[in-house]
């Protein structure tokens, strides 16, 4: 063994707490680190030959990098619908790496039912029926992809085709309807060989973002008995607005069509008693798309991806090797997934579903929105803002009273970093450039909310 290597063995309880006090500094921290900030100049080194061994590379660590990372794990990092992590989370991370299964296969480690068992809780957390079987992939973007693709098989299993066997090809033309579609959506057609153009856009309610009902079926009617996938939203990026996921499936009565929902962040409205019936026939999709790094605040990444088609599943992701067997009834995660070797990811998530059940979990979505509708009213009455729409859960979409061109927008979330409290992004809604500020972090408390206005107000003297 290398003499570096092997003194970090001979010394690891030592050099894991030296790490270990580390972190607690950084945590400590969250408060004073600036919610964002500019990176500083990457000043890159070469690779060393001869290594120094943990503890001066943590140092080393310390003092070239960590000063340049920002506090999004922090409560006033509002910006990407971004979690923290909770410290029952936390935990299950650092114990993934201590581990280090990998829950490939289930022939060697219990592992696998560990995730089993994540994905049941979720499926109870969500209200699922037993139908929805689930997964965990890396985040939404692999959580779209993924029932996608089962979309994707489907179409061709209503042509006879078998897309998974012949190639993307002998499908032909696609159509994909949905209204307002979150970008990940085109990434994941683009990499299936669907094609971003595949996407025909449904017109939505008046000002919402959510479908109009009517629209989608004049557009179903025209495709004259033609499959499709329907991507609805479950909580859209800028407004949270839901489609009527009760109406979109009752027209499947009479056209067919994939029904994928995507629930990053949405889905946690049926923690809340008051904010469930937002997500009424989510059981009914297809496929669903849930983030787990956001509302559920375990780290990144983790995502879980439900579906009705198993089936469409194994035959889509299968992976043909002797040594992993061929899938049963209870198939492996290698066939279920673009991956094969993955991380216990699921730890994280399981370790703060059982530290802190749904109860704790609703408090903090329940806490997000109230929240995000406290500084919704405080943003209502400040006279050089204006809210672009109706806070419904926990994004607060408003924009500039006067000029609010793509230029002052950019100006203005800078001027909002800068001052290091808070961190927000812009948008674009219905025209016009906005700003959202999302609440989805365990941390954010009533004390949080004017401290947040202040630097909304204050940055608002760097556009003067």
């Amino acid at each position: 063994m290398h003499p570096t290597l092997a003194s970090d063995l001979a010394n690891l309880d030592l050099l894991l707490e030296h790490t270990w006090r580390h972190a607690v500094v950084a945590l400590a921290s969250l408060e004073r680190r600036p919610a964002a900030l500019v990176p500083p100049p990457a000043q890159p080194v070469p690779l060393p030959n001869e290594g120094r061994g943990l503890h001066a590379a943590l140092d080393e660590f310390t003092s070239r990098w960590a000063p340049g990372f920002s506090g999004s794990a922090g409560p006033r990092y509002l910006g990407f619908v971004t979690g923290g992590a909770t410290p029952a989370s936390l935990a299950g991370d650092w114990l993934t790496s201590v581990y280090d299964q990998n829950p490939t296969a289930g022939i060697d480690s219990s592992a696998p039912d560990l995730e089993r068992e994540a994905v049941s809780w979720l499926r109870q957390l969500f209200g699922l029926s037993d139908a929805q079987q689930g997964v965990f992939v890396t985040g939404a973007t692999m959580s779209n992809l993924v029932g996608l693709a089962l979309g994707r098989e489907w179409l061709g299993e209503q042509k006879n085709v078998s897309v998974s066997d012949q190639g993307v090809v002998a499908l032909g033309q696609v159509t994909v309807l949905s209204a307002t579609t979150h970008s990940s959506i085109f990434k994941a057609l683009s990499v299936l060989g669907l094609g971003r153009k595949a996407v025909r856009k449904v017109a939505t309610l008046p000002e919402r973002e959510a479908i109009d009902i009517a629209a989608l079926e004049a557009e179903l009617a025209l495709l004259d008995g033609e499959p499709v996938i329907v991507v609805a939203s479950a909580g859209t990026v800028n407004t949270v607005d839901f489609d009527d996921l009760v109406a979109i499936h009752a027209l499947k009565q009479r056209y067919p069509f994939w029904l994928h929902v995507d629930a990053a962040f949405g889905a946690f409205a049926a923690l809340v008693p008051e904010h469930a019936a937002l997500v009424a026939g989510l059981d009914a999709a297809d496929s669903i798309c849930i983030d787990l790094h956001k509302w559920l605040n375990v780290p990144y990444d983790a995502a879980v991806q439900f579906t009705r088609r198993r089936d469409l599943q194994v035959r889509v992701f299968q992976n043909s090797a002797a040594y992993l067997g061929v899938p049963t009834d209870n198939p492996d995660f290698v066939h279920l997934t673009p991956e094969n070797s993955r991380r216990l990811r699921a730890l994280a998530t399981w370790f703060s579903l059982a530290a802190y059940g749904r109860e704790g979990h609703a408090e903090i979505v329940a806490r997000n929105v109230r929240l995000a509708r406290a500084l919704g009213v405080l943003v209502d009455a400040e006279s050089s803002l204006r809210l672009l729409a109706l806070t419904r859960l926990n994004v607060v979409c408003f924009t500039l009273a006067r000029e609010p061109t793509e230029a002052r927008i950019n100006a203005y979330v800078q001027a909002v970093r800068d001052l290091g409290d808070v961190f927000i992004t812009s948008t674009l809604y219905c025209g016009t450039w906005g700003l959202r500020v999302a609440f989805s972090n365990w941390r954010t408390s009533e004390q949080d909310v004017p401290r947040i206005f202040d630097s909304l107000r204050r940055a608002l003297d760097a556009l003067q």
